[in-house]
């Protein structure tokens, strides 16, 4: 079997932990201590997060995407797969080397998304540009951490708060939506979806088509 080599390592914004980036073959894995986050050949999920928004947004003019959190691109690349050339995507990646990291050795795996001219990358808390300005977005896309229950940095979980949904609903344009992906599910988070104002649907999809781990999918709509 083909050892795992690590390529390359970075701290969590806070600091207090290291992300590694290890490749086998053609395959990368991204872990954290003993936790992988993420894997090249699971991709299942990510890209389900993107299906389901964009076809509540479908037929809107000029829609303008907010994806939080890169990885691999799986988000990314089905997104843009999805939207029409009149769409901007814009995505927030808090960690630069993972930009670095898909600019450089998951070069092949990105397949050029990055240079889409769709596609701006901005190395910033997401939670930052969902709080800069109200009704703006038609979707947003959050694929931060291991969803509501992070492992990775525990700012992130301003996301999912009270507070962190009603600014998330307020960036949101009237029927905007937003989608949340997740290791698992979470009934407090989706009283907090409904109390914070969204039509929420929550969805079960494997990681890779009909098979690996299940994973959790809030669709989120803002009412009135």
């Amino acid at each position: 079997m083909i050892p795992w080599i690590q390529v390359d390592s970075a701290r969590t914004p806070d600091g207090g932990q290291e992300l590694r980036l290890k490749r086998r073959g053609d395959e990368f894995s991204i872990m954290l201590g003993t936790n992988e986050l993420m894997n090249s050949r699971l991709s299942g999920s990510e890209e389900a997060l993107a299906r389901f928004s964009c076809e509540r947004i479908a037929g809107r003019n000029q829609p303008d995407i907010l994806i939080g959190g890169l990885g691999m691109g799986f988000t990314l690349r089905a997104a843009l797969a999805a939207l029409d050339e009149d769409a901007t995507v814009t995505v927030a990646e808090l960690v630069p080397a993972v930009v670095a990291w898909a600019r450089g050795p998951m070069a092949k795996i990105f397949d050029g998304c990055l240079d889409d001219p769709r596609v701006t990358i901005q190395e910033v808390d997401v939670g930052q540009l969902i709080r800069a300005e109200k009704a703006i977005w038609d979707a947003i896309l959050l694929d931060v951490d291991n969803g509501p229950e992070g492992i990775v940095y525990k700012g992130n979980d301003t996301l999912y708060d009270a507070a962190g949904l009603a600014a998330t609903h307020a960036a949101l344009k009237p029927g905007g939506v937003l989608a949340v992906w997740s290791q698992g599910p979470d009934s407090r988070f989706t009283r907090r979806l409904t109390q914070a104002g969204f039509a929420v649907e929550e969805i079960n999809t494997r990681a890779n088509g009909k098979r690996g781990a299940r994973h959790v999918i809030w669709v989120a709509t803002r009412t009135p």
